[in-house]
């Protein structure tokens, strides 16, 4: 039985920006990095140079080598990968979303529920230190009921380059709400505990990324120009749970407006105020101790490395022992609820979430 990190054997597939990103973070907490797999020569070449480890165009092999995982994939190719290391019993660290397709997404859902390894989708957001603080005060009860959710994670001008997987509805599923959406989505239901879902509602736009005239100050990757846009830059939803708890979400890859990225979490007691970003955090209140008064109060913290964090998590999970599927359960309901706002602005109309 593995006991230790350092015992782990891990390899990542998909060797991009994002494979070498979790690579580095391997490294600073002393997991072995034995191999890595990609399809495209360029890539596998620059991380065996920068790693000096083994590297593969097939997944099998670097499979009969390795412990655990790391699949960093463009979404669409998730479930082949993931379902592949399930088979095997590996323990599995899937960047998010889950999958570029609800449809894919039960098929990886299905496979872990029948896998011993241990499992966990990459929402790093759960691991900011201001999150885990909101997340406390929450449990203990500093909020009161937690009621209502208001989630934005807005950028100014901030598509991913035109013509990247990111921004093709075959490969990546959606935009802006499949990208950011998922984030804000996941850390919502998660300080709420994961509720079952009701219904969402929801819009999604793409009135930038098919211009011509698109304006923008920095791009990731190079821009192909509206020929390689067919995805939403923006969505507007409205999430009710089983319970009556909501959350009201303002995503996008662009809008004429300064960026926002906070979530204001109302509680009965009091509320949380936090940005995404930066970790700014707040806490408001009101009193009736003495003269009738409003209380706002800032707590500062340290920012952390929320992707050091979550293997951090990951990997200690795997030296305990432990296995389960709880957190790709989690993401299988966020990719419900993102079908769903996809299928509401589709057809105008509110749309019951199955959780079945």
């Amino acid at each position: 039985m593995t006991t230790a990190r350092g015992d782990i054997r891990t390899g990542i597939v998909g060797l991009g920006n994002i494979g070498r990103y979790h690579a580095e973070r391997l490294l600073e907490l002393d997991v072995p990095l034995v191999g890595g797999m990609d399809v495209a020569a360029d890539a596998r070449t620059r991380f065996a140079r920068r790693y000096d480890v083994d590297v593969y165009d097939d997944h099998h092999e670097l499979y009969d080598a390795v412990d655990a995982i790391i699949i960093t994939t463009p979404n669409k190719y998730h479930e082949e990968y993931a379902v592949g290391a399930f088979d095997r019993d590996l323990h599995v660290l899937l960047e998010k979303p889950l999958a570029h397709s609800l449809e894919s997404a039960e098929r990886i859902a299905s496979a872990a529920a029948d896998s011993d390894g241990y499992c966990m989708v990459g929402f790093n957001n759960r691991f900011a230190n201001t999150v885990r603080i909101v997340s406390d005060r929450i449990e203990r009860g500093e909020l009161g009921d937690v009621s209502h959710i208001e989630a934005n994670y807005v950028r100014r001008r901030g598509i991913p380059g035109r013509g990247s997987w990111f921004t093709r509805r075959q490969i990546a599923g959606g935009g802006a709400l499949i990208d950011l959406g998922v984030h804000a989505i996941d850390l919502s239901l998660y300080l709420l505990g994961d509720p079952p879902i009701a219904e969402v509602t929801g819009v999604t736009r793409g009135e930038f990324g098919s211009r011509e005239e698109y304006a923008y100050l920095d791009m990731w990757g190079d821009d192909a120009g509206p020929a390689g846009f067919d995805v939403d830059d923006s969505a507007s939803a409205f999430i009710r749970t089983a319970d009556d708890r909501t959350i009201s979400l303002e995503v996008a890859w662009a809008t004429n407006r300064p960026e926002n990225n906070e979530f204001v979490v109302r509680g009965t007691e009091s509320a949380a105020v936090f940005d995404l970003l930066d970790g700014d955090l707040s806490v408001h209140s009101a009193s009736t101790a003495g003269p009738d008064h409003l209380e706002d109060t800032s707590i500062e913290t340290r920012q952390n490395d929320t992707h050091t964090e979550e293997q951090r998590s990951f990997f200690d999970s795997i030296a305990a022992g432990e296995v389960g599927n709880e957190s790709i359960q989690q993401a299988l309901t966020v990719q419900r609820v993102i079908d769903g706002i996809y299928r509401s602005s589709e057809t105008g109309r509110t749309v019951a979430i199955d959780e079945e």
